[in-house]
């Protein structure tokens, strides 16, 4: 990973720019959201997100305990258990897995995981075939792009965007109609599945008392992926653990509902070790790569709770930021208020200060986080690490020194208003394209000058 810094505000710039996008955001987020309301209301919400939160937080209180008995239950059921430290460990874990039986067509289910490690590229540079068999994952790898959203890889496109990619990518006629494209999908992953030697999914949860590791899939594909090939290779972080099936069923009612605003995810796979005598599908072989990757070290801090995160993506639904500019503006794996916090935490300040101004720490985020995650209080301690590193430029840490100074004093305070209001024109014509072109120009009168009939005194009405 580079430390070189996200150029996080050249990428806005591009984004917004793009009105194909934007339009493709507005509508996407406004269903998800939407949705996400309609699923929620009916229900006790708010029991449900307590209970789902003190559920996260005693995981993380005894996460190496559950790690280990996880481990041991898998183990027993037949299942191979593998402990990857870091990111390159997991990589050359599952490259050799894969190399020593021989398997070279490997099918993926949606994994953000393995999306964090970069995988793909790691196996196709082997010379191994990999194919996305999630519908959005699929688009996204045909166009040579990162998913630009947790839940929704190609949320970004639209389906004459779509129709053009799989015209001129497999070649077939051009259809804007979703249920064709969909077709010519299913068409060529069938023949993927039934070739595969191997196949790769994430893990939404692992049930510490029984080994088993849960699936949550609004599409086929993970169930193929999981049964077909002969070797199943599935990837998660520590974080995922819940300490019992009772504890389980709390998120399975509340991820589905939180994410798309069903009542229940299409599939919910549960899978204890390996394909059991009669049984006619299963993997015969499961291997498990539990992955750190810094998870211990966060533990340990002051950002902890962000662990408490089941990647529902609500938060990133309901963020004005992200609503207008997309995943890819984020150059990370992981967009939104979530990903602000752990890009910060797993690729460091040095490369990732610039997305801690993706936020208007509004705190939507957080009345949606069906655990309670604080992440407008965990951005903003980020923007205080920040400036404690001196991250950013000369030009911004000067300007807010001394709006701190003004912001002391009411009479500097006021000076300064009148100050930009007088300068404003000047301002926008030495700035070109710059910032004070893109704002309104200051009104000719103050809100509190408007309030207090113009003598600095507040007016009294009745």
């Amino acid at each position: 990973m580079s430390s070189t810094p996200v150029n996080f505000r050249e990428n806005v710039g591009r984004a917004i720019r793009d009105k194909s996008l934007r339009d493709a955001m507005r509508t996407s987020t406004d269903i998800f959201t939407i949705k996400r309301n309609e699923g929620v209301s009916q229900v006790p919400m708010e029991e449900w997100r307590e209970e789902a939160s003190a559920v996260r937080l005693q995981v993380l209180d005894n996460l190496q305990e559950h790690v280990d008995r996880f481990s041991m239950q898998a183990t027993r059921a037949g299942a191979v258990v593998h402990r990857a430290r870091d990111a390159q460990m997991a990589r050359d874990t599952i490259f050799h897995l894969l190399k020593d039986r021989g398997a070279a067509k490997i099918v993926k289910a949606k994994s953000m995981i393995t999306e964090e490690i970069h995988l793909n590229e790691h196996l196709q540079a082997r010379g191994m075939d990999v194919v996305e068999t999630d519908l959005g994952e699929y688009i996204v790898q045909l166009a040579g792009e990162k998913p630009s959203h947790i839940l929704a890889p190609a949320i970004h496109k639209n389906r004459r965007q779509v129709g053009r990619l799989f015209a001129e990518t497999l070649g077939v006629d051009y259809s804007e109609d979703p249920e064709v494209l969909t077709k010519i999908a299913r068409v060529r992953l069938r023949e993927k599945f039934l070739a595969a030697d191997a196949g790769i999914s994430g893990v939404n949860f692992a049930v510490a008392e029984s080994g088993s590791i849960v699936i949550f899939t609004n599409e086929g594909n993970g169930r193929m992926v999981t049964t077909l090939p002969p070797l199943h290779i599935a990837v998660l972080s520590i974080e995922k653990m819940i300490p019992s099936l009772k504890d389980l069923s709390a998120f399975v009612r509340l991820l589905p509902r939180s994410a798309t605003g069903q009542p229940l995810s299409s599939y919910v796979s549960m899978i204890t070790g390996t394909r059991k005598p009669g049984e006619s599908t299963g993997a015969k072989e499961l291997h498990i790569v539990l992955l750190d990757n810094g998870r211990t070290e966060i533990l340990k801090g002051k950002y902890r709770e962000i662990l408490k995160c089941i990647r529902c993506s609500t938060c990133i639904n309901v963020c004005p930021v992200y609503r207008v500019v997309g995943g890819h503006a984020y150059d990370s794996t992981y967009s939104g208020p979530v990903g602000v916090i752990l890009t910060a935490l797993l690729d460091g300040m040095e490369r990732s200060h610039p997305l801690t101004d993706a936020s208007t720490l509004c705190g939507a985020c957080d009345d949606a986080c069906p655990v309670k995650v604080p992440l407008a209080r965990l951005i903003s301690k980020l923007r205080e690490d920040k400036n404690e590193l001196k991250y950013g430029s000369m030009w911004e840490r000067a300007g807010m020194f001394a709006y701190g100074i003004a912001a002391q004093s009411p009479w500097v305070f006021g000076l300064g208003k009148k100050a930009v209001r007088a300068l404003w024109p000047l301002l926008t014509v030495l700035s070109g394209n710059g910032l004070p072109a893109r704002f309104p120009a200051p009104a000719t009168k103050t809100f509190a000058e408007m309030m207090s009939g113009g003598n600095g005194r507040p007016e009294h009405r009745t």
